[in-house]
C-alpha cells in the first residue's frame, strides 16, 4: 500500500455511489404527498381535537389561519403536522361548511413541533373560541432522550450575571465547566470540550466565544448577545442523524427576528461590556432586521488589571429575514468577534506570581456568515438550503522570561521582555465553507422522513512555531517536539443522512436513521457510517419511557493533525451512546426526567511519547503550545452515569431547574490503562431559578456542588532540579481537589415609563466566599507547588434600557 493511499478499511463505502443515490432520492421525494418541517426555519403544530364533553372531534378540518396548511382529524380526533412561521399563530377548525371557529394565538417556535389539545366549545355557548392546551417544555420532535430547551429569559436572568449561554448549560445534568472562573468551555458526560457542535440559525460555528485559539471550543465570553437569542436546544447524548458528527453534544441556537411593526432599541451595560440592539421592519412588513454590537469597557478606566494588560473585545451580530410569498423565506445571519489581550509582568504584580515568567500577546478574529433559503412544497414538505462561510484568525506570541536567567525583582520589566525567548508563535487562519440541504417530509401513515447532504471545504494557512520545543509537565526531558509549521492546507468533508420515524402503535414511536461522512485530507480519505435509533413508549398519565442508541465520529482538529507528520495518519475518533430513561410531564410547564447512559470511546487521539496521556484529558486551554504532541488513534474511554432532572418553565411568577447526577469517567492512553478522566466528578448538583417578588422586583439564584476534580501530583525532586513542574506519571489523576461549591444571587429592579423599560440589577458570585481549588500548579519562581484558587466573592452589576 502506498504511504498516502487511503486505508483499505475506509474504502468500504463508495462515496460517489451513495452520494449520487441520495441526490436522486431527494429529487424523487419532492414529488411525494406529505407535509414536513426542518429543524431551524419552521415551526410545526399537531395534536388532537376534542368536543366539550371529551369525545374525539373526528373528521374536522384543522388549518393554520391565513395559510393553505390544513389537516383532517382522524377517528381519535388527531390531526397531522402543520407547518407554520415561527411566532404566534391562530388555528381554525371547520365544524361544517361556512362554520369556522378560531383559537386564540398559539406560540410556535423554530425547529419545534408543538403538541396542542383543541377543546371545542359547547354548541350555543356564549364563548365561541377554541381552548388551546400546549406544553411549554417541548424539544424537537426527533429528540427522544437527553434534550433540553432553554428560553431566553432563563439565560438572561441567570444569577452569575454574565448572560452566557455556555455558562448556563454548564448547570444542566451531565454538563460541567472544564476550567475555572473566566473560561466557559463545557464538558458533556465525560468528554473533551472539543467534542461539542454549535449551530446558530442553521450556521455551524466552530467556536461561539471570544479569546479563543484555533484549537479551542471555549473562551471567556460568548459572542452571542442574549438579547437576540430566542431559545436554545441542547442535546447531551443520543441525538439524531441530521446533526453533523460530534462525539458529545449539540447546541442549537435560534436567534429571534427583529420587529416587523416599528423601530426599536435596547442598551445594556454589564460586567462583560456595554452594547446596544437596534431592530425594525423592512419590505413593507414582509421582513425584519436586527443588529447588535458590544464592546468591553474596562480599558477605558485602566491599562492594567494586574495581569499586565486589559482584555479588549468587540462582538457584532446581525440578522435579516424576508418572506417572499407564503412559501419562501430567506434569512442571513452574521456573527463577528474581535479581541486582544496582553498577559505578563507589571510593576504592581506580586514578584512570586507566575505571570512574571511569561509575556503573552494575543489578538483574534472570528466571523461566521450564513445564507438560508426555506421553501414549503405546499402540502408535500419543507426544504432548507444553507450556505455558510466562517473564518477564524489568531495572531499570538508567547515569550519565556525565565529561560535566559532567573527572575530578579530589580530587573527592569522592559529588559526582561527584551531578553525573553520566543517559546511559541502563531499567525494562522482557518476558513470553512459549507453547503447543505435538508428536507423533511411527513407521510401520514407512512411516518416522517428526513434526509439531507452536506459538503464542506477547508482552507487553513498555518504559521505555527515552537522553536524551544515542549517542556510541559508530562515530559522529563525538556525541549522536545519543536514545531516549524508553515503550510497552506486544504481539506474536504462530505456527509449525507436519511432518517425515518414511524408510529408503531398509538403510544410507540420508533426513529431509525444513519449518516455517511467522508473526510479527505493529506492525500487520505476516511469514510464512516453512523447509525442511530430511538424509541419512545407512552406509559400513560403523561409518562413515557425513552431510549436511544447511536455511533458518532469526529475528526481531530486540523491544527493537531498538521503540527507533526505522524499526526496526519490520525483517524476519526468514535463514541457510542446508550441512553434510556423515564420522562414525566405532570403539567404543561413542568417536566421530570431520570436517565441512565453509557458512553464508549474508541480510536481517540493519544500521545505516542507519554503512554498515560489521552487527548480527552487535556481540556481546553488558552495556551495551545501545551496541547500539541505527536499522537496516534489508540485511545479509549468510557463514561457511565445516572441523571435526575426537574425543570419548571416560566409561568406567571417563577421558573427554574434542578438536577443531580452521579457519573464515572475513565480514559486510557497508549498503555491501555484506564484511569479517572481529568473531568471525572462523580457527584454533581445544580439548581438555577428566578422568581418575581413583586411587580417591579425579581430575584435569581444559582448554586452548584461538585466533587473535586482529579489531578496528577508533581514529582518534587525532578521539578525542583529542572525548575519546572514535572508530573509523577506513576500517579496520573490519582488525587482529588476538595469539593467545589458556589452560591450566586442577583436582584433586579424594573422601572417602566410609558412603553419604555429599564432594568437595574446587582448580584454577587460565590456569596459564601468559599475558596474553591481549581487546579494545582508549579511556580517556576518559587520552585514549589501551589494551589490555584477559583474566584472569591465577586460583585456583578448592570443595567438594560429598552426603547
Amino acid at each position: 500500500m502506498l504511504p498516502n493511499s487511503p486505508d483499505r478499511r475506509d474504502r468500504r463505502y463508495p462515496f460517489a455511489w451513495w452520494f449520487g443515490a441520495l441526490v436522486a432520492l431527494l429529487a424523487v421525494s419532492t414529488g411525494g404527498i406529505a407535509t414536513g418541517q426542518d429543524t431551524v426555519g419552521t415551526a410545526s403544530v399537531r395534536g388532537v381535537v376534542q368536543r366539550h364533553d371529551g369525545t374525539p372531534g373526528a373528521g374536522l378540518r384543522v388549518c393554520i389561519a391565513d395559510t393553505n396548511q390544513c389537516a383532517v382529524s382522524d377517528g381519535e380526533g388527531r390531526f397531522g403536522t402543520l407547518d407554520a412561521r415561527p411566532g404566534t399563530r391562530r388555528l381554525e377548525v371547520q365544524l361544517e361548511p361556512g362554520v369556522v371557529l378560531a383559537t386564540r394565538e398559539v406560540e410556535t417556535r423554530a425547529g419545534l413541533t408543538s403538541e396542542v389539545q383543541l377543546v371545542l366549545p359547547e354548541v350555543g355557548a356564549v364563548e365561541t373560541s377554541i381552548t388551546v392546551n400546549a406544553s411549554a417544555v417541548t424539544t424537537p420532535d426527533e429528540v427522544v432522550t437527553s434534550g433540553v430547551r432553554i428560553r431566553n429569559r432563563e439565560i438572561a436572568k441567570v444569577a452569575d450575571g454574565m448572560q452566557d449561554v455556555s455558562r448556563y448549560v454548564a448547570t444542566l445534568p451531565g454538563v460541567m465547566t472544564g476550567s475555572a472562573d473566566f473560561r466557559n468551555d463545557i464538558i458533556v458526560r465525560g468528554g473533551s470540550p472539543l467534542e461539542n457542535l454549535f449551530i446558530v440559525d442553521n450556521i455551524e460555528i466552530p467556536n461561539i466565544n471570544s479569546f479563543a485559539n484555533l484549537a479551542s471550543a471555549g473562551g471567556t465570553f460568548s459572542l452571542l448577545d442574549v438579547q437576540l437569542i430566542e431559545d436554545v436546544t441542547f442535546l447531551t447524548g443520543g441525538y439524531p442523524a441530521p446533526y453533523v458528527n460530534r462525539l458529545s453534544s449539540v447546541m442549537q441556537v435560534t436567534q429571534r427576528e427583529g420587529s416587523r411593526e416599528k423601530f426599536r432599541g435596547r442598551a445594556t451595560l454589564a460586567y462583560a461590556g456595554a452594547g446596544g440592539v437596534l431592530e425594525g421592519p423592512w419590505g413593507g412588513g414582509n421582513g425584519s432586521w436586527i443588529v447588535s454590537g458590544r464592546r468591553s469597557f474596562l480599558d477605558l478606566f485602566s491599562n492594567n488589571l494586574g495581569t499586565g494588560g486589559v482584555p479588549v473585545y468587540y462582538s457584532f451580530t446581525g440578522k435579516a429575514v424576508r418572506d417572499f410569498g407564503s412559501l419562501d423565506r430567506v434569512w442571513v445571519t452574521s456573527i463577528t468577534g474581535l479581541d486582544t489581550v496582553r498577559l505578563g509582568p507589571s510593576d504592581d504584580l506580586d514578584p512570586a506570581d507566575e505571570l512574571n515568567t511569561v509575556d503573552i500577546r494575543y489578538s483574534g478574529f472570528r466571523n461566521a456568515t450564513g445564507f438560508n433559503w426555506q421553501h414549503i412544497f405546499g402540502s408535500r414538505g419543507v426544504g432548507l438550503l444553507g450556505l455558510t462561510h466562517s473564518r477564524a484568525r489568531v495572531d499570538s506570541t508567547v515569550k519565556d522570561l525565565v529561560r535566559n536567567g532567573p527572575f530578579a525583582p530589580g530587573v527592569d520589566i522592559e529588559q526582561r521582555l527584551a531578553a525573553g525567548a520566543v517559546a511559541f508563535r502563531q499567525d494562522a487562519t482557518e476558513d470553512e465553507t459549507t453547503l447543505k440541504y435538508d428536507l423533511t417530509l411527513h407521510g401520514n401513515r407512512f411516518g416522517e422522513f428526513r434526509l439531507g447532504a452536506t459538503q464542506k471545504r477547508f482552507v487553513n494557512n498555518y504559521i505555527t512555531l515552537s522553536p524551544l520545543g515542549y517542556d510541559g509537565p508530562y515530559t522529563r526531558v525538556p525541549d522536545i517536539n519543536p514545531i516549524n509549521l508553515r503550510e497552506r492546507i486544504t481539506a474536504a468533508q462530505s456527509g449525507a443522512y436519511l432518517q425515518g420515524t414511524h408510529t408503531l402503535a398509538p403510544r410507540v414511536r420508533l426513529t431509525l436513521g444513519g449518516r455517511f461522512d467522508r473526510y479527505a485530507h493529506f492525500g487520505k480519505a476516511h469514510t464512516r457510517f453512523s447509525p442511530r435509533a430511538a424509541l419512545r413508549v407512552g406509559l400513560g398519565g403523561n409518562l413515557s419511557w425513552n431510549s436511544s442508541w447511536g455511533l458518532y465520529h469526529q475528526l481531530p482538529l486540523y491544527l493537531f493533525m498538521s503540527a507533526f507528520e505522524s499526526n496526519r495518519a490520525l483517524r476519526p475518533a468514535r463514541s457510542e451512546h446508550w441512553v434510556t430513561g423515564i420522562s414525566w410531564v405532570p403539567r404543561p410547564s413542568i417536566r421530570v426526567t431520570v436517565e441512565a447512559y453509557a458512553k464508549n470511546y474508541k480510536d481517540y487521539p493519544a500521545s505516542t511519547q507519554f503512554p498515560q496521556l489521552s487527548f480527552a484529558n487535556v481540556g481546553d486551554t488558552f495556551n495551545v503550545r501545551d496541547i500539541l504532541y505527536p499522537m496516534s488513534s489508540v485511545g479509549r474511554g468510557r463514561s457511565r452515569g445516572v441523571e435526575f432532572f426537574v425543570e419548571k418553565k416560566s409561568e406567571q411568577n417563577w421558573f427554574g431547574q434542578l438536577n443531580f447526577a452521579y457519573s464515572r469517567t475513565y480514559h486510557a492512553g497508549r498503555d491501555h490503562v484506564f484511569r479517572p478522566g481529568a473531568f471525572d466528578r462523580p457527584f454533581a448538583f445544580n439548581a438555577v431559578g428566578g422568581r418575581r417578588l413583586a411587580a417591579n422586583w425579581e430575584l435569581a439564584m444559582r448554586t452548584s456542588y461538585l466533587t473535586g476534580r482529579p489531578y496528577t501530583p508533581f514529582h518534587g525532586e525532578l521539578s525542583r532540579a529542572q525548575q519546572r513542574g514535572i508530573f509523577d506519571l506513576d500517579r496520573v489523576n490519582a488525587l482529588r481537589l476538595p469539593a467545589f461549591f458556589t452560591l450566586d444571587l442577583r436582584v433586579d429592579r424594573i422601572f417602566r415609563v410609558g412603553d419604555q423599560t429599564a432594568v437595574v440589577y446587582a448580584g454577587m458570585q460565590n456569596v459564601t466566599g468559599r475558596k474553591n481549588r481549581s487546579t494545582v500548579s508549579w511556580n517556576r519562581l518559587t520552585n514549589e507547588t501551589g494551589p490555584s484558587d477559583a474566584i472569591g466573592r465577586f460583585l456583578i452589576m448592570g443595567m438594560e434600557w429598552a426603547f
